[in-house]
């Protein structure tokens, strides 16, 4: 944050690159003595924002806040709340006691009714009150954060607050411009374009407030801005019913930005909120910085996770109901049990749980993403359950799927008297859930679009389990070990084939699938 511009009270513009005046150092003494801001290490100015913007002004025109410190010692203050939306400092003059100096800032709309006088062309004349409050509208018009300060002398300090603050005279409407951070504006539209409703809650002027949400892309130039001096006046009913209609909230106070982050939730809303003042914690949801685009990295981490889960639940249920129904089914069918418990506690730890975890570890920021589009779609209803979007259908799908073909293989092996009957079985019922890893790491592009380069540790673990399986089939310790016996290149051959319709048929389901609206946003992805 910077000063732009300095505006006197009578509408000129007092560029800080030009001499200053008598009238700009008085300007710049007020506001640099009505900071609390300190002198740090090496000279370096430490407070808020606003204020430094302030003391750094002064100094551009040549004042010490050191040395003014110095003169004008502080003996009193009326801090600054969101209520009174003004700041006042007290000081009295070093080199006589009776030289008391009134220092106030704050929004025009509360300074420049405790004012009676003005500074134009360095005379001090009588007040045009209006004049200068539309003034300060066409500064915040401009996307300029806008202040009045304003002083008085007196011979001793005042007893209260409200004499202090009383027959103040203007010296001038200050302008300081808060430029969004560079990466704010991508971050509402990547916001926007994943169903998230953004809005803006500020203390600052509603023109300035609306200014810089049209320059963000969060409004339009004829959208409502709802004040904090309206809020108060509803109900909790007609808050909730207004705030998802208004994208601009200005001149807040904490108790306001409460009700309509509660507003919402009431709503069925999830509310996340960032703000870098004392005013945000009574919101609840502030995060470790207040870079709008934190949350924005949060919501995508958030749904690759989620992402991540449904895909192992995914490849668990369907390839242990594709293990469940076979050994459920082969006795009604007649047939002998198809595995053995080793070959089921091998399918369960080496080819099935292993190459399943790389499911659920999708990289955050892979050159092929599994879910391009995850930033594209909507928020899912939060009732939503786990196994939506078809997910328990496609499970019973695969699972019957890879019965049938574990089933057939039995049968055809045992009616052609194949000795290897047994080994062919536990083959196609392992070979099948590898070829359903690979075709699920997206739930609707194509794995032949998509590619494994973006999860290497998917496509280790298939080879690895592949290998693995290969070894169970043609080295000899392992073949005592599961009982299985060497298959011909044929007989493999045949195997392959099998389980390869998994692959396929999930692809034919992907297929569909794009061509209809996306279960979670409406439209094709």
């Amino acid at each position: 944050m910077h000063v732009d511009e300095v505006r006197l009270g009578d509408g000129s513009t007092s560029s800080m690159s030009l001499p200053p005046s008598r009238a700009l150092l008085a300007l710049a003494d007020v506001m640099t003595l009505c900071t609390d801001v300190t002198l740090g290490v090496e000279g370096v100015l430490v407070g808020d924002p606003t204020e430094t913007a302030l003391v750094r002004a002064g100094a551009d025109v040549g004042v010490d806040k050191a040395l003014l410190d110095a003169l004008w010692p502080r003996v009193g203050e009326v801090p600054f709340t969101s209520a009174r939306a003004r700041m006042t400092t007290i000081h009295r003059g070093s080199a006589s006691a009776d030289q008391i100096m009134v220092c106030t800032k704050g929004a025009p709309e509360r300074v420049v009714p405790a004012c009676h006088a003005m500074l134009s062309a360095g005379a001090v004349i009588p007040i045009d009150g209006a004049r200068v409050l539309r003034e300060a509208a066409a500064v915040a018009a401009a996307g300029l954060r806008v202040l009045a300060v304003a002083t008085r002398t007196l011979s001793a300090p005042p007893e209260s607050a409200e004499e202090a603050e009383q027959k103040l005279t203007l010296l001038a409407l200050v302008g300081l411009i808060d430029p969004p951070r560079a990466e704010a504006k991508a971050a509402v539209e990547t916001c926007q374009a994943a169903g998230i409703h953004v809005v803006m809650i500020t203390g600052d002027h509603p023109a300035t407030a609306l200014a810089i949400a049209v320059r963000l892309g969060i409004a339009s130039i004829n959208d409502t801005v709802l004040t904090g001096h309206d809020i108060p006046a509803r109900s909790d009913a007609e808050l909730a019913h207004r705030v998802t209609d208004v994208y601009v909230f200005a001149r807040v106070a904490p108790a306001d930005k409460l009700r309509i982050v509660k507003a919402l939730q009431s709503r069925g809303e999830y509310v996340a909120m960032t703000g870098d003042g004392v005013n945000d914690a009574p919101a609840h949801m502030g995060l470790l910085d207040d870079n709008f685009a934190t949350i924005v990295k949060a919501v995508h981490e958030g749904r690759r996770i989620y992402d991540n889960i449904r895909r192992f639940v995914r490849f668990v249920l369907s390839t242990n109901s594709g293990e469940i129904w076979p050994l459920f089914l082969a006795p009604f069918l007649g047939l002998p049990m198809p595995l053995l418990p080793i070959h089921i506690l091998w399918r369960n730890l080496v080819t099935d749980g292993l190459p399943g975890i790389t499911l659920a570890a999708e990289p955050a920021e892979p050159a092929e993403p599994a879910e391009p589009d995850s930033m594209q779609r909507p928020p899912r209803a939060p009732p939503e359950s786990l196994l939506a979007g078809g997910l328990w259908q496609h499970a019973l799908r695969v699972g019957l799927l890879i019965a049938a073909l574990t089933l057939t293989t039995q049968a055809r092996s045992i009616r052609d008297a194949d000795s290897h009957w047994q080994t062919m079985t536990f083959t196609v019922l392992t070979l099948p859930q590898l070829a359903h890893l690979i075709a699920i790491r997206s739930e609707r592009i194509s794995i032949f679009t998509l590619g494994v380069r973006g999860n290497p540790a998917l496509f280790f673990a298939v080879v690895t389990a592949i290998g693995l399986q290969l070894a169970t089939l043609y080295v000899p310790v392992m073949n005592r070990i599961f009982h299985t016996m060497p298959l011909s290149w044929r007989e493999l051959a045949v195997c392959v084939a099998v389980s390869s319709v998994v692959l396929f048929a999930v692809e034919g389901e992907k297929w569909l699938l794009r061509r209809r609206p996306h279960p979670y946003n409406g439209f094709p992805s």
